[in-house]
């Protein structure tokens, strides 16, 4: 079954939070229609290659065509308008940047298996339970139903100041037609009744004048309220999500809601501030004793333009934070000398601003980095697929100053991984004759100098995300606070999901919390400080906790992906927990686990019974990088064999835990039939016949842990397969044993 076609079998919660990362950067009939296509191709690989994403641009445009043809014939006209517009956004807007749209799809892919993931998890942690409250839902509709009544009084206001202006016009009028009459006129009964008549006029244009400053004071009053507290917490909230997803958690969403938010207060502010202009023209018409314009009007303003000041400030936001394209699974992260990505964007979305306002980048104020490239741009609604008023730097990157002794600081291997460092931009909106000056920072960011930083660097991330909430904790690593075990369990578990496709279960869990802990039972409230889990060695081993889990993500990532995702791999268990599963089974039951004194190791250990009835185990030494690099995993696990003293070679591995047959769980990660026997025309070079590596351990009477995995014969299966027809056990036991000797 396809990603996409498990994708459409979620539940609605999970369908909500893949239809936020789809939009017209890479629309989602693309992604319906081309399934198979896009899941075949490597995005990942394309992300970091151009000639190889111009090809799969060029491939996908292909694509799109050959699926145009087929709906023109079918004349699906809606499709056909769809598929048109698709193929004008590919062209026209990867053609000059193809790495942009590997980088989209690669992400939407990943994004995919980690909510498939999620799906399959059991319990939610406490880090995502918090994120779904539903007390948080609840404030979110009332923002929203309270931004819609703020809305809907100042229009109503509206129509009061109109009123009040056409009664002030009939007022002015009759009060002018009496001042031209004659003196002699002004004394008559029928103008002395008028003036009783004007005189009520006044009484009721005064009345409406305060009573329109008292609904204006309302209006002002309930949007003071809603930002200083309702709004003030979604927004917060929002900007808690951002730091959640950039370690790997749920995708947070909610921005466009609260930009919608934002601009109807702005609407409603600047309706208002509008009102209380016509009043001040109405105040030039007419005055008189006991006016209240003069009074209220001046402060009712100062506190509009007051909202307004705060409103916009609060509207400039770090949409996405910085990261490179090459590690988009790792922001915060930056190389120097290196390309990194950073998104800003305004929830005040006005066509007035469109163009209007430059955004201009810089980084910390120690002068010890600067920002190469294109650092100021103006922000837009043409770039982003939803229309908002954005900005995105693409082309910046970080270079390290040299000191006043002509080297450089802390270049090198030796850069700190945990000092922060920030990334601010500034920019000055002018409109309707207010001038506000706007800032905004990105969370603290680490800088390298070198890829063998990136593990330490991304700990460091984690850490801080995880345990604070203050955007602009620059100094957080003088004093690193100590942070609960199981919210770290939790995010331990994003790291498999975000970066491989699926997360970790709860014994998985256990596993890492005793390696961490030790024996401890019951772990939730346990605080584990920054110094075990990333700076002390684990004991007797020479590397720290998370440098062995980081090579273990490496391992996977690289050589066992596929096995990873169908959930085949146990990775975490404990040698004794390892005896526990497997004592009972049948005999050539195996499971697979990690190392856990090689970094980045995977052996597999299996269950055997001697012919006293005994129950004996074999585990063989870790495969590690090099080793997978020249035969898959899954090969491995078909063609692997062991001698035993005195018997023939075979393969002890029958069953993977609890009892699933081996070809039925791995089968389709093979890379050919097993002794699948090669004609020599069919790849031998000259008339050879091809060869191929077997991986063989042999097992003596006095042991029970085969030899090293890295004991590869190169035999072809056919010639594997004659020396057993007409050698004798012995005799095969012999040359391998020779073979063995001289390695």
């Amino acid at each position: 079954m396809s990603q996409w076609s498990q994708v459409q079998q979620l539940e609605i919660k999970f369908l909500e939070q893949v239809d936020q990362f789809y939009d017209d950067n890479f629309p989602m009939e693309i992604r319906h229609l081309l399934a198979q296509w896009i899941e075949s191709q490597d995005w990942e690989a394309a992300a970091n290659n151009e000639a190889m994403a111009m090809i799969l641009l060029q491939n996908l445009i292909i694509q799109v065509d050959d699926q145009l043809d087929r709906v023109s014939q079918e004349k699906n006209l809606l499709l056909i308008h769809n598929l048109k517009r698709v193929r004008k956004l590919l062209q026209g807007k990867y053609h000059g940047n193809p790495m942009h749209i590997a980088v989209i799809i690669s992400n939407c892919l990943r994004e995919e298996r980690r909510i498939l993931a999620a799906a399959s998890m059991p319990v939610q942690g406490p880090l995502e339970k918090s994120l779904q409250n539903s007390v948080v839902s609840e404030r979110q509709r009332n923002v929203e139903h309270k931004v819609s009544a703020i809305k809907n009084s100042a229009q109503m206001t509206d129509q009061d100041v109109k009123y009040l202006e056409d009664l002030q016009e009939e007022f002015d009028f009759r009060y002018k037609t009496i001042q031209s009459l004659e003196q002699n006129d002004k004394n008559s009964t029928l103008i002395k009744q008028e003036m009783l008549a004007l005189q009520a006029m006044l009484n009721s244009l005064d009345y409406k004048r305060k009573e329109v400053l008292s609904k204006i004071g309302r209006v002002i009053h309930e949007i003071d309220m809603l930002m200083s507290n309702m709004l003030t917490e979604e927004l917060l909230d929002w900007k808690r999500r951002q730091q959640i997803a950039c370690i790997g958690g749920p995708l947070h969403g909610g921005l466009d809601q609260l930009q919608n938010c934002f601009t109807l207060l702005a609407e409603s502010l600047f309706q208002v501030r509008r009102q209380l202009e016509k009043l001040d023209e109405l105040l030039t018409r007419l005055t008189y004793d006991g006016d209240p314009i003069p009074v209220q009007r001046p402060q009712l303003l100062e506190k509009v333009n007051f909202l307004l000041y705060n409103l916009f400030r609060n509207s400039f936001v770090v949409e996405r934070q910085p990261c490179m394209p090459t590690h988009p699974q790792r922001p915060m992260v930056l190389k120097t000398l290196i390309q990194f990505t950073v998104k800003l964007r305004l929830l005040i979305k006005l066509p007035e601003l469109n163009y209007q306002i430059r955004v201009k980048a810089t980084i910390d104020n120690n002068r010890r980095f600067v920002l190469c490239g294109t650092h100021v741009k103006a922000m837009n609604m043409d770039e982003s697929a939803n229309g908002s008023l954005s900005v995105e730097f693409r082309h910046l990157q970080p270079k390290e100053m040299k000191t006043s002794a002509g080297s450089k600081g802390n270049e090198g291997p030796h850069m700190v991984t945990e000092e922060l460092h920030s990334i601010s931009f500034e920019t000055q909106v002018c409109l309707y004759g207010l001038t506000i000056n706007l800032e905004t920072s990105s969370l603290p960011v680490v800088m390298i100098s070198n890829v063998s930083q990136l593990p330490n660097a991304w700990a460091s991330i984690i850490w801080y995300n995880l345990s604070t909430n203050d955007p602009q904790n620059l100094s957080f690593f003088n004093n690193p606070p100590a942070a609960t075990l199981s919210q770290l369990l939790e995010v331990l578990s994003w790291q498999f999901s975000s970066y491989v496709g699926r997360g970790l279960n709860s014994e998985q869990l256990s596993m890492l919390a005793e390696k961490l802990m030790g024996q401890q039972v019951g772990y939730n409230d346990y605080q584990l400080s920054w110094a075990k889990f990333c700076k002390e060695h684990l004991p007797g081993k020479s590397f720290t906790f998370w440098v062995w889990l980081e090579a273990i993500l490496d391992l996977i990532k690289k050589h066992i992906l596929p096995l990873w995702i169908d959930g085949y791999v146990m990775g975490f268990v404990s040698k004794e927990k390892e005896r526990i599963l497997l004592k009972d089974k049948t005999p050539g039951t195996f499971l697979l686990r990690f190392s856990e004194s090689n970094l980045g190791g995977i052996t597999f250990t299996w269950v055997d019974q001697l012919e006293n009835g005994d129950v004996t185990f074999h585990s063989v030494e870790p495969y590690n990088k090099g080793r997978l690099a020249a035969l898959p995993f899954a090969d491995i696990l078909r063609d692997y064999k062991v001698i035993m003293a005195d018997n023939v070679p075979e393969n002890p591995l029958k069953y993977l835990y609890p009892d699933i047959p081996k070809d039925k769980a791995f089968g389709k990660h093979y890379s050919c039939q097993p002794n699948e026997v090669s004609k020599p025309s069919d790849g031998g070079g000259k008339g050879y016949v091809p060869s191929v590596f077997i991986p063989v351990s042999k097992i003596l009477n006095d042991s029970t842990e085969p030899h090293s995995p890295s004991d590869l014969l190169p035999m072809s299966p056919s010639v594997y397969a004659v020396l057993r027809e007409h050698l004798s056990p012995t005799a095969i036991e012999t040359a391998v044993s020779c073979k063995l000797s001289r390695s």
